[in-house]
């Protein structure tokens, strides 16, 4: 199955937005907050355009990657789950 491929200026956008909060809540420097945000389930699942992440936002995806980070599993947000 081929992924429809979100474009690189909203990825960017996620990677910057995401990164920075993570920077400010667990006092990461950008490199190390960049490298747990991209190497994460949640930045896979926005990768694929298909999976609408990229409707929450900075802080509807931060939201799902912090969710991630807690309990393994991205799709435990309220985000996703659609509570």
């Amino acid at each position: 199955m081929v992924m429809n491929k979100l474009g690189v200026s909203s990825l960017c956008y996620y990677d910057l937005a995401v990164s920075e909060r993570i920077m400010e809540k667990y006092g990461l420097d950008r490199m190390e907050a960049l490298r747990r945000f991209i190497g994460s389930k949640t930045h896979e699942l926005l990768e694929d355009a298909e999976n609408g992440l990229s409707a929450f936002g900075g802080s509807g995806v931060f939201d799902i990657w912090e969710c991630e980070t807690v309990t393994g599993d991205p799709r435990t947000s309220i985000y996703i789950r659609g509570e």
